[in-house]
């Protein structure tokens, strides 16, 4: 992943909107978590340029890192189009993973045909605190796949998640991040000098970043 598409990839999710900026009205997230920023990365399907950016970053970095691959695995939910779309660059296998397995049928949580063994790169729009798509990587273990790792959009780079991978012993892959994104925030002026030290602030500490 090189560091200019990285920067450019940053820079369009804040012109879309895919990511606001908020320091002085916090978001709250499902966690609780009272947030400076918030992603919504299924709005870059919104945008083709933007998207055939990603998916074409995804590809590349898939094919340098994981050229072993031989299926492609996506999230549900915002993980299967970008997923289904990298599988369709590479000419390779597609299934995507539920949150939870079926409570009806054959009770499957990976839609798909996986083969035991069968070489596996998960992928996720957004890493936060890794927790659900770490239980999507198990998920597929279970029925047999190899997760080779994840990949994903955007990560927020919580040490809470970095602690969480490498616990686990899965590699993770992201095409930007929050310390890439917040710079570019400061150099289109998009915050403030006290917003980006706030922003910085919620990166080292989550929990006592307003104060």
């Amino acid at each position: 992943m090189s560091l200019s598409l990285s920067k450019k990839i940053a820079s369009d999710l804040l012109k879309i909107k895919a990511v606001s900026l908020s320091p002085s009205a916090p978001f709250t997230w499902a966690s609780g978590i009272q947030s400076p920023i918030y992603t919504d990365n299924r709005v870059t399907l919104a945008y083709p340029e933007v998207r055939t950016q990603i998916e074409t970053g995804f590809a590349e970095l898939i094919e340098r890192v994981f050229p072993e691959v031989e299926v492609i695995a996506g999230t549900a939910t915002a993980g299967i189009p970008h997923g289904a779309i990298i599988a369709d660059y590479l000419q390779l296998p597609f299934a995507y993973i539920r949150s939870k397995p079926k409570d009806h049928g054959a009770g499957n949580q990976v839609e798909g045909r996986i083969s035991a063994g069968q070489k596996m790169v998960v992928v996720e729009d957004l890493i936060s605190t890794g927790g659900s798509v770490l239980e999507a990587v198990k998920a597929a273990e279970r029925e047999g796949a190899e997760v080779l790792g994840v990949v994903a959009i955007f990560t927020y780079e919580l040490e809470k998640a970095a602690n969480k991978f490498a616990e686990d012993g899965v590699k993770l892959f992201t095409l930007t991040s929050y310390s890439e994104l917040i710079e570019i925030a400061k150099e289109t002026g998009y915050v403030s000098a006290e917003e980006l030290t706030l922003l910085k602030k919620f990166k080292e500490n989550q929990e006592m970043w307003q104060n």
